[in-house]
Formats: structure tokens, sequence, C-alpha cells
């Protein structure tokens, strides 16, 4: 393992213990795409709050020689993307239902300053969760985000709450 996973794995598990309810994520893919040894994750996580939803995430993880060339040692790109689907049958826990929805997921890509970040909201009108990745930063935000949708609608959903009128 590099120094650069080490600090990356040291800073996601210190953000990961700071949020009591975000999901687990788990590498299922690492494509090099360079030859000083910079890498594109994927990683699997698995929704918290709704049973039956795996959400792939993929992200930039900068090398120690680009790192040593480039300066910004602590801190990788914000570029990132996520893919969300059905995996089980789905069953949604106590999920938040607001418009600002809920954080499920979060990963360090700096040791304090940066994080990965996957919200879920749920688009009542539409039947329909939605995923947001984004980075979130200190100081400045990211424009760099994309989401993903699991549609609800004609498919069999146990709330365990009950479904919100």
């Amino acid at each position: 393992m590099t120094i650069a996973k080490t600090i990356r794995n040291l800073a996601g598990a210190a953000a990961l213990a700071l949020a009591p309810v975000a999901a687990s994520a788990e590498v299922v893919g690492e494509v090099g795409v360079d030859w000083v040894g910079n890498d594109i994750i994927v990683e699997a996580v698995s929704d918290p709050g709704v049973k039956g939803v795996t959400c792939h995430v993929t992200y930039f993880d900068r090398s120690i020689i680009d790192r040593l060339s480039k300066g910004n040692w602590f801190e990788d790109p914000s570029n990132n993307s996520i893919a969300c689907r059905q995996t089980g049958p789905i069953e949604i826990g106590d999920i938040e239902l607001s418009k600002e929805g809920e954080e499920v997921f979060r990963e360090g890509l700096s040791i304090i300053w940066k994080s990965l970040v996957v919200n879920r909201i749920y688009d009542k009108q539409n039947d329909t969760l939605i995923y947001l990745i984004h980075s979130r930063q200190v100081v400045d935000g990211s424009a760099k985000m994309a989401i993903s949708t699991v549609p609800l609608f004609n498919q069999p959903v146990t709330w365990v709450n009950g479904k919100p009128n």
C-alpha cells in the first residue's frame, strides 16, 4: 500500500467515524491510468437506510510520484461519478424525506480539507430515490457532481414505516 493510499484510508476512517449512519464502501475495482501510478478507484456502497440498493462510486487516487511532482501533497481531485441500481428486494427504513435529503456515505479525499459525499434524496412526486455525489471542502465547495436515480414506481417496495403521503 502506498503512503498516499494509507493517508486516504486514514482520512476516510476518520471521516466515517464522524458519520454515525454512513455506509461503508468496498473497493471492487482499481484501474491504473498512467505510468506514475495514478488510479481510478471503484467502490460499492450499500445504502444503510434502503436495503436492496447499491451505488458504485468512482474517484481519482493520486500516486506519490504525482504528489511529489505537482504539489498538493494531501489532496486528490474532485472528479467522481456514481451509478446506483436495485440489487435486491427494496426495503426502505426510516429515511430523511426533506429536500436536502440525507448523507449516506462520506470518504476523505484529503487529511482534513476535502471529502467525497453521497446524499440520498427522495423525490416523492416521481417516486424515485436520487443519489447525489459531490465533494465537500472546508473553504470552497466544488461544482463537480453527478447523480443517479433508482425509480420505485411499479416496483415491489417495502416501507418499514409506511409509504409517505
